[in-house]
């Protein structure tokens, strides 16, 4: 990608999920994207069994505007950002983006620092101080920064959706960004 084409990418526009033209959505693609359980415990069972964790980057890294915003945080203000594949029998079909302020990394939640492979959701919803925000939801095409990471090396372009939340975890933030891939609608 150019540096012109890179300039032309835009953010998502999160919309609260209470916002959402129920018309506008694959009926698939909706029952995903409002579900408010644990989304790793549905792919394992949508799965069979057979789920994985891709980690494509591990980073500090400057947030997005937007996700800045959504935390909280100063411009310029660094967080540990964590992007993976989640996998249904070796196929793609959620892209995950966590933004953790490094605030957040303090005291018994620093371990989200050595996940690994391990589902962020797993830890999430075994913790028995998590509180979910609001939820958003957004479309992504090729004119976003989110879908270019989400669908790289995948061949269906197609516009696809996401959602995102900031959770607490002992009253500290993070941002966890579900972008749903084509392939979860088959």
């Amino acid at each position: 990608m150019n540096k012109t084409q890179q300039q032309n990418r835009s953010e998502a526009n999160w919309k609260p999920w209470s916002r959402l033209h129920h018309a506008d959505v694959d009926v698939t693609c909706l029952s995903w994207l409002l579900d408010i359980g644990s989304l790793t415990q549905r792919l394992i069972t949508a799965c069979d069994g057979q789920f994985k964790v891709e980690v494509l980057g591990e980073y500090w890294q400057k947030p997005m505007q937007s996700e800045r915003r959504a935390l909280g945080l100063r411009q310029g203000q660094l967080a540990r950002i964590r992007q993976v594949r989640l996998l249904c029998n070796g196929k793609p079909w959620v892209f995950a983006r966590t933004v953790i302020p490094h605030s957040t990394l303090k005291g018994p939640v620093r371990r989200l620092n050595m996940l690994g492979n391990k589902p962020l959701g797993a830890v999430l919803f075994a913790d028995p101080t998590m509180r979910r925000g609001v939820m958003e939801i957004a479309s992504l095409n090729k004119y976003n920064f989110l879908y270019d990471i989400a669908m790289k090396s995948l061949k269906n372009k197609k516009t696809i959706w996401g959602r995102r939340s900031v959770f607490y975890l002992s009253g500290k933030p993070l941002l966890v960004n579900e972008i749903f891939l084509p392939d979860i609608s088959q």
